[in-house]
C-alpha cells in the first residue's frame, strides 16, 4: 500500500528547510522558481541539485538551459519566496542582477552559478544537477520553511 500524498507532504514538512529561488534566463526573459528541494551534492567537483516538478514551468525552462542560478533568500525575502511560488505580485519589485548573463536575486544570502551537468527524472520530479561554477555569500539570516510556513532562525 502507498503512502497517501497529503501525509507524505505534512511529514516532511517537520524537515526545516532553506528557501531558494532557482533562476534561469531563455532568449532574454528571466524566470524564477522558489524551491526547498536543494541539497549539496559534493565538493569535488562543486556539485548541487535542485528537484522540480515536471509540470512546473521551470522545468522546461532548465531542460532548454546550460547554465542556472540558485539564490538562498534572506528573511527580508518572503514576498519573492511567495512571487516565484506562483502567487504573483504584479507590484513586486524583484531584485534582479545579472552575473555572466545569468540572471539572480540581489540580497540573497547566498547565489550560486551552475553549469548543468546531469538531469534524472524520479517520479514526477527531475533531479537537475548544477557544477557551481561562481558562489557569493553574506552573514544574514536565511529564510527557513517549516509545517508550510516561513520562520526566521532564533
Amino acid at each position: 500500500m502507498s503512502l497517501p500524498p497529503h501525509e507524505f507532504r505534512e511529514t516532511l514538512g517537520r524537515f526545516v528547510s532553506g528557501v531558494t529561488v532557482v533562476t534561469a534566463a531563455h532568449d532574454g526573459e528571466r524566470r524564477g522558481m522558489t524551491a526547498s528541494a536543494f541539497v549539496s551534492v559534493s565538493l569535488t567537483p562543486p556539485l548541487i541539485l535542485v528537484s522540480v516538478d515536471r509540470g512546473a514551468t521551470m522545468h522546461a525552462r532548465l531542460l532548454e538551459v546550460e547554465r542556472f542560478g540558485v539564490n538562498v533568500l534572506s528573511t527580508q525575502q518572503r514576498e519573492l519566496s511567495r512571487h516565484f511560488a506562483g502567487r504573483p505580485d504584479a507590484g513586486l519589485n524583484v531584485p534582479w542582477m545579472d552575473h555572466e548573463g545569468l540572471p539572480l536575486i540581489g540580497g540573497a544570502v547566498a547565489q550560486l552559478v551552475c553549469r548543468k551537468v546531469e538531469a534524472h527524472e524520479a517520479g514526477d520530479h527531475t533531479l537537475f544537477i548544477g557544477e557551481v561554477e561562481y558562489s557569493r555569500y553574506t552573514d544574514d539570516d536565511p529564510l527557513v520553511y517549516f509545517r508550510g510556513q516561513y520562520h526566521e532562525l532564533g
